[in-house]
C-alpha cells in the first residue's frame, strides 16, 4: 500500500496526461452516499471531477437479502465483477476514489477493491472540496456508458472479522468502534435493532481521524491517537461502525498510521440482530 491518498493537484495532472507518473491509466469513481440520503447520483449529475463514473454504495458495494448479515455485507463476487467492468476498469489502472463529506463513503470503495485485489486505489484527500477549492473544474450530465472494464477481481486480499471471531479480537486485541460517541455508549440508536456496542470495544469515532479541512491527520498524529485508545505497536487493531461504511475509513487512518487493521464488515447492524448475543453501554 505505498499509495492510499493522491492530491487534487496529482489527479488533475494524472486526467491530463491520461495516467499516474507513478501508477497507471487513471479511473475516477464518485462514491458519494450518506446515511440520510443514500443515493447520490442526482449530486452525481449536478457536477463531478471530468471522467469519474458514480460507484452506488447500496447497489454496487454492498450486497442485499438475509437481515441477519447487517445493512451492508459486502458485495458477491458476481455484483463487484459487473460493476468493475460497468466502471471500465482493467487491469494495471490507478483508482481514484471520493465523496462530498471527508472520505467516509469514498472509503468503503477503496476497501472493497483492495480487497478484491486492485494494488493501486487511491483517496482523493479532501474529497471533492479539495477539488473545487483549487480551482478545478467540473462536469454535469449522465456520462455515457463506458467501455467494459476487462479487470478480473478476486475478493480475499483483505483481513476481515466476522460475528464469530469479533468478541473474542475485543477480548485479546483491540476493537474500535468508529460510530459517534453517543451510538457507542447507547444513548441514541437510529437505525439498528438495539443501542449500544459489542463488549470490550472502544470508542474511536472516525471522524477524529480528519483534520479542520476535512483532510486526514498526518500519520504521526493519527499514530498518537490510536495509542492513546490502546493500540501499541504490534497490538491487533480490530474496527467497526453501523454498517461496514464508516469503519473502512477508520481502517485507512489506521494505514496510515502504520497499523495493518481487520475489518468487521457486518459491524454493530449484524451483531445487534441476535438479542442472545451481549451488548454493552456508556463510556
Amino acid at each position: 500500500m505505498s499509495h492510499v491518498l493522491t492530491t487534487a493537484a496529482e489527479l488533475h495532472d494524472a486526467l491530463v496526461s491520461g495516467r499516474y507518473a507513478d501508477g497507471g491509466p487513471v479511473r475516477v469513481l464518485d462514491v458519494r452516499w450518506r446515511l440520510d440520503r443514500p443515493d447520490g447520483r442526482p449530486a452525481f449529475v449536478a457536477g463531478h471531477i471530468p471522467g469519474a463514473r458514480y460507484a452506488d454504495l447500496d447497489t454496487q458495494l454492498a450486497e442485499h437479502g438475509d437481515p441477519r448479515a447487517g445493512r451492508h455485507p459486502l458485495p458477491s463476487p458476481g455484483r463487484l465483477q459487473a460493476a468493475v467492468r460497468e466502471w471500465g476498469i482493467d487491469d494495471g489502472d490507478t483508482v481514484v476514489v471520493y465523496d462530498e463529506a471527508g472520505n467516509l463513503s469514498s472509503a468503503r470503495a477503496w476497501w472493497v477493491l483492495r480487497d478484491a485485489g486492485m494494488t493501486d486505489v487511491r483517496i482523493l484527500d479532501g474529497a471533492l472540496p479539495a477539488w473545487t477549492e483549487a480551482g478545478f473544474d467540473l462536469a454535469e450530465g449522465e456520462p455515457g456508458a463506458a467501455r467494459p472494464g476487462t479487470a478480473m477481481i478476486s475478493p480475499g486480499s483483505m483481513p476481515v472479522l466476522d460475528v464469530e471471531t469479533v468478541l473474542a479480537h475485543a477480548r485479546d486485541g483491540v476493537l474500535l468502534d468508529a460510530r459517534a460517541g453517543e451510538r457507542f455508549r447507547g444513548e441514541t440508536e437510529p437505525v439498528d435493532p438495539r443501542a449500544g456496542h459489542i463488549p470490550g470495544a472502544v470508542s474511536a469515532p472516525t471522524t477524529a481521524n480528519l483534520d479542520e479541512t476535512g483532510r486526514f491527520r498526518r500519520p504521526d498524529d493519527l499514530r498518537s491517537r490510536f495509542a492513546a485508545l490502546g493500540a501499541e505497536p504490534g497490538t491487533a487493531v480490530g474496527v467497526y461502525c453501523g454498517s461496514g461504511v464508516t469503519a473502512a475509513h477508520a481502517a485507512v487512518a489506521l494505514v496510515l498510521a502504520g497499523y495493518d487493521p481487520v475489518l468487521y464488515p457486518g459491524s454493530w447492524s449484524q451483531w445487534s440482530q441476535d438479542p442472545g448475543r451481549p451488548a454493552a453501554t456508556g463510556a
